[in-house]
């Protein structure tokens, strides 16, 4: 074989290597795009701005994030809850990401997690149109903290949402949000006569359906004694009562 056969092999070769390289590169930077977990889920129900259930009965809480709670009169709560449905409505199919340096389930069994759609973070995206607040629960930041905190900035200097609608809004991400009362709040009593043998304190619904927490405070019978089984997961620490 002549010198100049065997310099055309070897660059043949070579160009094959840098392909076989250039195919597996391409592979890898389409495996970061598409989200790495294969938890997924399809909507339900939205119960407030930062918590949801869906089909296969599973909650989730929105982490790194907080809302105000739906039912207590509290100012901007209807609100955020329709900024969520506006982003996931039922019927919608949502990644669920997990954060390594963050819980994986609350006390109340929920699932803590960032919402994906498309690509988006919901939870981020509730924090820049002013629906939502950063939460970092015990201090603990997770791996979009930062990026929590400058989309909550913007919003406060931009006035958008709850920060234009409830002035005594404090940014403080160790604390959950206060944002004051929009009027009194509203009591929907459960129907009379039909009330869970498993709680004493107060008229806790029949399970099911399942109820949270922020329905029972919506009720105003908070906190609830656990006399039974709790069908409704409402005792999280184990000491008796539930939504204390």
């Amino acid at each position: 074989m002549t010198m100049r056969a065997r310099l055309r092999r070897h660059g043949a070769r070579i160009s094959l290597l840098f392909a076989v390289l250039f195919v597996v590169a391409a592979a890898a930077q389409t495996s970061v795009a598409t989200p790495r977990s294969a938890e997924v889920g399809v909507v339900a129900r939205v119960y407030d701005g930062d918590t949801l259930r869906l089909r296969d009965g599973r909650r989730v809480r929105l982490i790194q994030i907080d809302t105000p709670e739906l039912g207590t009169g509290e100012c901007y709560s209807r609100a955020a809850r329709t900024a969520l449905v506006s982003l996931v409505p039922t019927g919608t199919t949502v990644y669920l990401e997990t954060d390594p340096a963050l819980d994986r389930i609350d006390r109340y069994g929920r699932l803590l997690r960032y919402i994906r759609l498309n690509g988006a973070n919901v939870n981020l995206e509730l924090v820049r149109r002013g629906a939502a607040a950063p939460y970092f629960y015990r201090g603990e930041r997770g791996r979009y903290a930062d990026r929590l905190m400058a989309a909550a900035s913007a919003a406060k200097a931009g006035k958008l949402g709850l920060w234009k609608a409830c002035p005594a809004t404090v940014l403080d991400p160790e604390r959950a949000i206060g944002t004051g009362q929009s009027g009194p709040p509203t009591k929907t009593p459960p129907p009379t006569g039909k009330c869970d043998p498993n709680y004493s304190g107060g008229c806790v619904p029949l399970y099911p359906p399942d109820v949270d927490c922020a329905e029972i405070r919506a009720l105003g019978i908070a906190p609830v004694r656990v006399i039974g089984s709790d069908p409704h997961r409402l005792d999280g620490n184990g000491d008796g009562y539930g939504c204390n």
